[in-house]
């Protein structure tokens, strides 16, 4: 028997490819690490892209293929190069949705042949058709996240009856689905079209009322829908790379995605289908709440920390959208200097991406030993002597341990409320993405400095410096 030496080349490419895919992400499990692991996986997908043009079923489109990689990689190295740390989350959403958008762009391109009388078995045809499904639906939601992440759409969109009128849609693009593989050959160009079409619709409909609250989860799960969605078209194309790939993209955003929700003590339905989050950023108003609002100025505040043994500092989006963490790590090291223990808690849907807290201190210089997440740092809460939130919010609401009416009852939170000072740098008295009102900020031992995060992190090292 011959062996045919360019299969066997490009096959076994492939499996270094995946091997490194499989190592990259090992290593990117701590942040150490994970610069490495990025690395590892990068070029396991440059041999995985250059052993493509030698695959034997590829024929003489080296010239478009060239063309395609040319236009994807030269604006996403440019924007990539220039998108703010502020920005990351939107660049995720969308580079996401690119992918679940090109594995359903591949499926159509399949499933038009078969209107050709290319003809595909049945297996086949039924994993290009959930392809479809699940990369046009991962690519216009991920669209609509990136609008809301934008802040080109700043509100949720909610009508009467709305998730049944969605479920409709869907089970319209299941059975259009399902058409599409018993018709077989058979079926026309419009049936494919309005397919698609559905399929892209339902997409821009689920996210639409998902509150910005929730849009850690829904970028993971968009995540996890493209990797699904590039593993079944891998099979379609009898693509190892593609599979193996978008196999562990699925399940590591499966996994990320269930841990997300779990973070917030919610499932994963409610995530999508409560529409919590609508009124996100409305006015406080305090009604109900016990206490007041408490003031304080930077000279004041930078004392209680200068002077304390521990102070835990808790970053929000706040901080991201400040830019403030450069700031606050000057702050820090300033502390440090004094005698006193500083550390930063980190609650796993902080931000607006899983990992967007980390990033952020880690571009700062931060160093990893003195972050902790909500695990391993809440029981130092009672014996710190000031808790210092910027920028967050609903992950230090004490209401989540209290009234059970809440929409956050029972999301574990951050213990800023059992330090014996919190101080909360905070821009105005908006209630945040989720529109609760957060207890902690009228609580007896919290103070709020309000003010643009890095314009008061700035004042607090400024005022902890003059204290000699």
């Amino acid at each position: 028997m011959s062996i045919n030496w360019q299969t066997l080349l490009v096959d076994s490419v492939y499996f270094l490819a995946a091997i490194l895919f499989i190592l990259g992400l090992k290593k990117m499990c701590s942040p150490v690490t994970a610069r490495g692991g990025i690395v590892w996986a990068g070029v396991g997908m440059i041999l995985a892209t250059l052993v493509t043009f030698l695959h034997p079923h590829i024929g003489s489109n080296f010239g478009l293929m060239g063309i395609a990689i040319m236009i994807g990689t030269l604006p996403t190295w440019w924007f990539a190069k220039r998108v703010a740390m502020t920005d990351m989350p939107q660049m995720i959403a969308i580079y996401n949705g690119m992918g679940g958008g090109a594995a359903a762009t591949i499926a159509a391109v399949e499933l038009m042949r078969v209107t050709t009388g290319h003809a595909l078995p049945v297996t086949v045809q039924t994993l290009a058709v959930l392809g479809a499904i699940i990369g046009s639906i991962s690519f216009s939601g991920s669209i609509i996240a990136f609008a809301k992440l934008q802040g080109l759409i700043k509100k949720s969109f909610i009508f009467p009856n709305q998730q049944i009128f969605n479920l409709l849609i869907l089970l319209i693009v299941l059975a259009l689905g399902a058409f599409v593989v018993v018709q077989g050959a058979s079926v026309t160009m419009i049936i494919i079209i309005s397919f698609f079409v559905l399929a892209l619709v339902f997409g821009i409909l689920m996210t639409l009322p998902i509150g910005g609250a929730d849009m850690p989860v829904v970028i993971s799960l968009f995540n996890a829908m493209t990797g699904l969605a590039v593993a079944f078209e891998g099979f379609v194309l009898g693509n190892a790379a593609m599979i193996i790939a978008g196999t562990v993209v699925g399940a590591a955003g499966t996994l990320l995605t269930q841990l997300m929700a779990k973070a917030m003590n919610r499932s994963l339905g409610n995530v999508l289908f409560s529409g919590f989050g609508a009124a996100e950023g409305q006015e406080a108003t305090g009604e109900g709440v016990e206490g007041s609002l408490k003031p304080i100025e930077a000279a004041d505040a930078a004392i209680m920390m200068a002077y304390a043994e521990q102070v835990i500092i808790i970053p929000g989006y706040g901080l991201a959208v400040a830019q403030a963490q450069h700031k606050i790590w000057e702050l820090t090291k300033a502390l440090t200097e004094r005698g006193v223990r500083v550390k930063f808690a980190i609650h796993p849907v902080a931000g607006r991406m899983p990992g967007h807290m980390n990033v952020l201190l880690a571009e700062a210089g931060v160093p990893y030993d003195i972050i902790s997440d909500l695990d391993e740092i809440n029981e130092e809460f009672e014996q710190t002597d000031v808790a210092l939130v910027i920028g967050a919010n609903d992950v230090v609401n004490p209401i989540a341990r209290t009234d059970p009416s809440s929409p956050i009852y029972g999301m574990p939170i951050l213990n800023a409320d059992k330090a014996k000072n919190t101080i909360v740098i905070k821009r105005g008295r908006g209630t945040g993405f989720s529109g609760i009102e957060n207890y902690l900020f009228y609580a007896d031992n919290t103070r709020m400095l309000y003010g643009d995060g890095q314009k008061m992190a700035a004042e607090l090292l400024q005022e902890a410096k003059s204290l000699g």
